[in-house]
């Protein structure tokens, strides 16, 4: 992906952000105005912060972490096509700050999936069988993004870091950095890069995600 100009930010919608009412002060200088009673982000800072997010990035292993329905699969794509974890359900508490015993759950969900593989759960009866079944698929759905993490990440991309405060305060907590998409009701003070940026949009989401994916990958 070439870099990312002021229209293609433009285009995108990323100067759109939440209405003025719902505001956090603390993003004031990323604002360049109101129209409408909406927020509008002053996009040469967001260009700024996208850039310098990219050049933090980069040969960097990293969590992307996007749990909001119209982030999903954006987040999930970018991060298989990377080879790196990600996190599109919802964020386990403890996934950083506990990561041991994380590590004991991904552990379960390998071991479980490999007896199934060769046929050792023949064994059990066809309703244990269902149950066990049943258990792989919810560990799956949500671990198996960081199935292949064995260590604590280089840094934390997060789409909403309003959203997504839980793993933010855990990333810091754990000195991980933290590069974070954020809207105009954000907190800006827990970010290390911070992208200030509509963080609802699809356009908007998949614009900075494939940037940055785009960058880690050359």
């Amino acid at each position: 992906m070439s870099e990312v100009t002021l229209k293609d930010l433009l285009e995108a919608g990323c100067h759109f952000g939440h209405q003025s009412r719902r505001w956090n002060p603390a993003m004031k200088k990323y604002i360049f105005g109101e129209r409408g009673g909406v927020h509008i982000f002053d996009l040469v800072k967001t260009k700024e912060g996208l850039e310098a997010a990219i050049e933090f990035a980069k040969g960097k292993t990293i969590l992307w972490v996007g749990t909001k329905r119209q982030a999903q699969e954006i987040v999930k794509a970018a991060a298989v096509k990377l080879g790196m974890p990600y996190m599109v359900q919802r964020w386990l508490g403890g996934m950083l700050t506990n990561f041991g015993q994380m590590q004991k759950r991904v552990y379960k969900l390998k071991d479980l999936k490999a007896k199934r593989e060769s046929g050792e759960l023949k064994k059990y009866t066809k309703r244990e069988q269902l149950l066990i079944d049943r258990e792989i698929a919810q560990l799956e759905k949500f671990l198996g993004g960081v199935a292949d993490m064995d260590k604590l990440p280089d840094a934390l991309f997060v789409v909403d870091t309003h959203k997504e405060e839980v793993a933010v305060r855990e990333a810091n907590r754990m000195g991980v950095p933290v590069i974070g998409m954020v809207d105009t009701n954000g907190d800006p003070a827990r970010i290390d890069y911070i992208i200030p940026v509509n963080d609802d949009a699809v356009k908007s989401i998949e614009l900075v995600v494939n940037a940055v994916a785009s960058a880690i990958k050359k």
